[in-house]
């Protein structure tokens, strides 16, 4: 029997449709019975915690309990496990009926409704992210990745470049992974919505660095060569910019106004000559 996720009241029934149950009287006043398991559970050689984080508070206050069936209910008390904020200790008790005594069935640590718990889990493969990968580290393909396709590509240029000239691959860039490529680089620090961009005196595109991609990625991306651009050697977008555009003009005229030099040779000054000279 598995127990219904932890109450948020001290006494609730199980939750789905029908009727609201409320537990049997002789099972909901078994408190003691529930919280001796749980804390024999908490103290127990097998119990997967450090023992450093075992202790005779390990079961707190009593949290509720629920009913599960009319022989069966489930006690919650607070677990005081470091890391284990607002998880519960679920113990489900049952009884086969009339004047039989409580039994213990399971004694499990259950998340409440506050509970500190663990993100979803993801496989290592869907959590690498750029950056990740240093030097001798590998990075195994996926036989079934969505990015790629067989080795004729569904890129006509490209496939018909690679029939002329007798090469081919085992797998090439499917038409999903190039459009995610393409708004990843799209969107990124080299797309035209960089405010680099939008401060350039002209788009990459007219730019005699600019060095377009083949294929159909051509009309919108290329390498940027120019190695005083930030940019250098990585792919941008036609409409991303930098202020190392080739076609960039700076204004060196003197930004302080000069008057025109004036030659007055109206008047003629005459400087006496001294006296015993010649």
């Amino acid at each position: 029997m598995t127990p219904t996720p932890a109450p948020t009241s001290d006494t609730e029934t199980a939750s789905g449709s029908g009727p609201r149950r409320r537990p049997d009287p002789v099972l909901a006043d078994a408190v003691d019975i529930a919280r001796g398991a749980a804390q024999e559970e908490a103290t127990a050689g097998a119990n997967p915690l450090p023992t450093e984080n075992v202790d005779e508070e390990a079961v707190g206050t009593h949290a509720g309990v629920v009913a599960e069936s009319a022989e069966s209910a489930t006690h919650f008390f607070e677990a005081n496990y470091a890391g284990y904020v607002g998880w519960r200790w679920a113990v489900a008790v049952a009884r086969a009926g009339a004047g039989a005594p409580v039994t213990v069935s399971e004694v499990v640590l259950l998340p409440g409704p506050d509970a500190l718990t663990a993100p979803d889990w993801l496989p290592w493969s869907h959590r690498i992210r750029p950056g990740d990968l240093g030097a001798g580290d590998l990075l195994p393909g996926e036989h079934e990745d969505p990015r790629l396709t067989s080795g004729a590509s569904d890129d006509p240029e490209l496939a018909q470049l690679a029939g002329e000239i007798g090469l081919g691959r085992n797998r090439v860039m499917s038409k999903e992974g190039r459009l995610r490529a393409a708004q990843r680089w799209y969107t990124g620090d080299f797309g035209p919505d960089n405010e680099m961009a939008q401060l350039a005196p002209g788009s990459c595109g007219t730019c005699g660095f600019f060095m377009p991609l083949e294929g159909s990625m051509r009309v919108a991306f290329g390498a940027c060569g120019n190695a005083l651009s930030p940019a250098d050697g990585r792919v941008v977008h036609t409409e991303f910019g930098c202020g190392a555009h080739s076609e960039a003009e700076v204004d060196v005229s003197s930004t302080v106004p000069v008057a025109e030099v004036v030659y007055d040779d109206t008047t003629v000054d005459y400087e006496p000559r001294e006296s015993g000279r010649e």
